[in-house]
C-alpha cells in the first residue's frame, strides 16, 4: 500500500508515525511545503519573548530523524498543488527545484492546516505586520525585534495567539496595545469571565480596545474604524486562520461554507480513500452535537491515530471534541471547556449558571492564589461547559472539568469526585467540589441567584444587604445601596430586615452570602444570593469602569498621543 500525507506538524506527522507503527511494509510520502515538518506551534511565543533561548528546541523532529525512525520518505518544501481522485494522483510542486511531478495514492491523508487570515488593508505595507503560523514567522518576528528595536506593537486579535503575543512582547520592553473587534477578548470565553483578563491586561500597562476594528495602517500606526491612531511600530495580526484547501478544487472532496473539509467519525472525507484531520477538518462539538473546526493540538493528535487505525483496518472513530484549552497570560491562566453561555444562548439550549470564587490550596498553608470558576449546567444538572480564570491550579481544575463534560456527568458527579488533596495542593473541598456544591444548591432550590450584571436593575422595594465585616468593606469596597449586617450578627438583627421583601445578599464570594440566605429562607424570606460575591461584581466593574476612564487621548500602553 502506497499512503501519501499532505502537511506535517501533529496532525501529518503524527499519521505517518502511527501508520509505520501500524505496518512496516506501508511505503509512506509525507509532503510539506514549508521547511519544517514536526515544530512546536505553541511555543512559538515563548521563543520571540525569550522563554524559550534555543531555535534548536522549536524543531521536534528533523527530515533526516523522522525518515531514520520511521521509514518515511519525507519531502518538505514540496507542496501539493492539485488532487485527481479519479486517478488518484496528486501534483506536487518541488519549491526547492521548481520542478513538478505527479504522484499516485492508495489512501491520502490531508492534513494541510490554516494559515492565519491576512485581509488587505490600506497602508499595509507601511507598517512591520506580521502573522505567527511557523517557525519562519518567528525568526522573522524575532529578528526584526532585535534589528528595529521597535519600542510600541499592536496585536490586533486576542485569541490565544495574540493575547500570549502581547505578553511576550512586553517581556522584550515593548509597549503593547491590544486590538479586539468583538466586546471581549477570549473567544472561548462568555464577557463576564473576560472581565478578569481585561484587568490583567490593563494592569500589565497595556492599551485595551475593545469592539474597534483595524482600518488601516501607517508608518507607526494602526488606523481603526473609530478614527483613533493607535501607536504601532510594528504589528501582530492575530484575527483567525481559514482552512488551506483551496488546492482541493476539483478533487470532489466536499468543503464546507468556510473551505473546511467534512469528515465522518473515522474521518473519511466524501472521496473513498481520502482522509482528513486536524485544523482544515470538521469535528463534533461532543455537548452540542454540531459540526465545527476546533484547531487545537490536542485533538489533532488524537485523530493522527485514529487515521492511521483506520487506513490499516482497525475500528476506530474520533467521536468529537469539547475545545478543552488553556493559556497563560503573566500570572493568570485561563481555561475553558465545553459550551460558552453566548453558544447556548444562542441555540436556545436552557442552561442554569453559578460563579465559585476558591483558593488554590488549603487558605493556611503559604502562597496560593484564587480562582474564579464558572459552572454552566442543564437544569436535570448536566455539565456543558466550564470557565476558569485565576492563579496556579487552574489547569488542574479545567482538566477534571472537561472529563466531566465529555462523559456527560452532572453536578452532583462534582460533589463526589475524589480529588487529591494536601494542603499545598488544594482544599478538603476542592474548587471542583464547591463548583458542584452551589449548582447542586441552585438545582435543589437550597438558595436562587442573583449575578453582578442584575445590581443595577434590582427591585426598587429590595433590601440590599452585605454580611461581610465592616473592616472588609473599608478595605475592598462595597457596592452602593447596600446595608452591613455581618453575618455573625445576622440573627440576632433580624429586626431590621423587612422580610415581606425581597432580599439580594452578598458577601466576597458567595459563600456567607449563601448562609445568610439560608437563616433568613427559614423565616419565611425571599432571598437572592449574589453569584461570585463582591469579588466577582468588583472585577465587572473595574473592567467597566477601564473602558470608560481610557478616554483615546493617550495611549495606556506607552503615553503616547492618540489622534482622531
Amino acid at each position: 500500500m502506497k499512503i501519501l500525507i499532505v502537511g506535517g506538524v501533529a496532525g501529518g506527522a503524527g499519521t505517518a508515525a502511527r501508520l509505520r507503527r501500524n505496518d512496516e511494509n506501508t511505503e509512506i510520502i509525507l509532503f510539506e511545503k514549508g521547511e519544517y515538518i514536526s515544530f512546536a506551534n505553541c511555543g512559538l511565543p515563548y521563543y520571540i519573548g525569550g522563554a524559550i533561548t534555543e531555535r534548536e528546541a522549536l524543531q521536534l523532529q528533523t527530515p533526516e530523524a523522522f525518515h531514520a525512525r520511521f521509514n518515511v520518505d519525507v519531502r518538505v518544501q514540496s507542496e501539493v498543488l492539485s488532487v485527481n481522485s479519479a486517478e488518484k494522483t496528486v501534483a506536487v510542486k518541488n519549491h526547492a527545484t521548481g520542478e513538478t511531478y505527479t504522484e499516485s495514492y492508495d489512501a491520502l491523508v490531508l492534513s494541510p492546516g490554516a494559515s492565519p487570515i491576512r485581509p488587505p488593508f490600506e497602508g499595509i505595507e507601511k507598517n512591520h505586520v506580521f502573522t505567527l503560523r511557523n517557525i519562519p514567522d518567528t525568526y522573522a518576528i524575532y529578528d526584526h525585534i532585535a534589528a528595529a528595536c521597535p519600542r510600541t506593537a499592536a496585536v490586533i486579535g486576542a485569541g490565544f495567539i495574540g493575547l500570549e503575543m502581547a505578553e511576550n512582547l512586553a517581556d522584550r520592553g515593548i509597549a503593547v496595545s491590544v486590538i479586539e473587534g468583538a466586546d471581549h477578548v477570549m473567544a472561548p470565553l462568555d464577557g463576564d469571565m473576560a472581565h478578569l483578563v481585561h484587568n490583567r491586561i490593563r494592569a500589565a500597562g497595556m492599551g485595551l480596545y475593545l469592539g474597534k476594528k483595524c482600518a488601516g495602517f501607517t508608518e507607526n500606526s494602526v488606523l481603526l474604524e473609530s478614527g483613533e491612531a493607535v501607536p504601532a511600530d510594528m504589528v501582530i495580526l492575530s484575527i483567525g486562520v481559514r482552512p488551506e484547501t483551496a488546492f482541493l478544487t476539483g478533487s470532489g472532496v466536499e468543503l464546507g461554507a468556510r473551505g473546511e473539509i467534512l469528515v465522518n467519525e473515522q474521518l473519511r472525507t466524501s472521496v473513498p480513500d481520502i482522509y482528513a484531520l486536524g485544523d482544515a477538518a470538521t469535528v463534533t462539538n461532543l455537548v452540542s452535537g454540531a459540526r465545527q473546526v476546533i484547531p487545537l493540538a490536542g485533538p489533532a493528535n488524537k485523530q493522527a491515530r485514529i487515521v492511521a487505525d483506520v487506513i490499516c483496518g482497525k475500528n476506530a472513530a474520533y467521536k468529537g471534541s469539547i475545545g478543552t484549552s488553556v493559556m497563560k497570560f503573566f500570572d493568570m491562566t485561563v481555561a475553558a471547556a465545553g459550551e460558552k453561555e453566548e453558544s447556548l444562548r444562542a441555540a436556545g439550549t436552557a442552561y442554569r449558571k453559578s460563579y465559585t470564587v476558591s483558593a488554590s490550596h488549603a487558605g493556611y498553608y503559604p502562597g496560593g492564589t484564587q480562582m474564579f470558576v464558572k459552572l454552566l449546567y442543564s437544569p436535570e444538572g448536566r455539565v456543558l461547559g466550564a470557565q476558569i480564570v485565576g492563579g496556579e491550579g487552574v489547569d488542574k481544575r479545567i482538566d477534571a472539568l472537561a472529563i466531566a463534560i465529555r462523559f456527560g456527568m452532572t453536578v452532583y458527579d462534582l460533589e463526589e469526585m475524589e480529588l487529591a488533596y494536601a494542603p499545598p495542593f488544594s482544599s478538603a473541598k476542592d474548587p471542583v467540589n464547591m463548583a458542584g456544591f452551589v449548582a447542586q444548591n441552585v438545582l435543589e432550590g437550597g438558595v436562587e441567584l442573583f449575578y453582578a450584571e442584575d445590581v443595577d436593575s434590582l427591585p426598587e422595594d429590595a433590601v440590599k444587604l452585605d454580611v461581610r465585616n465592616p473592616e472588609e468593606l473599608a478595605e475592598l469596597g462595597e457596592i452602593p445601596g447596600f446595608v452591613n449586617i455581618p453575618l455573625n450578627q445576622l440573627r440576632q438583627r433580624l429586626d431590621e430586615i423587612d422580610l415581606t421583601r425581597p432580599v439580594y445578599v452578598t458577601c466576597q464570594v458567595g459563600l456567607r452570602g449563601y448562609v445568610a440566605a439560608r437563616i433568613l429562607a427559614q423565616k419565611g424570606a425571599k432571598v437572592y444570593d449574589l453569584s461570585g460575591g463582591y469579588a466577582f461584581y468588583n472585577a465587572r466593574r473595574t473592567d467597566l469602569a477601564g473602558r470608560a476612564d481610557r478616554g483615546g487621548n493617550t495611549c495606556a500602553a506607552c503615553g503616547m498621543q492618540i489622534t482622531r
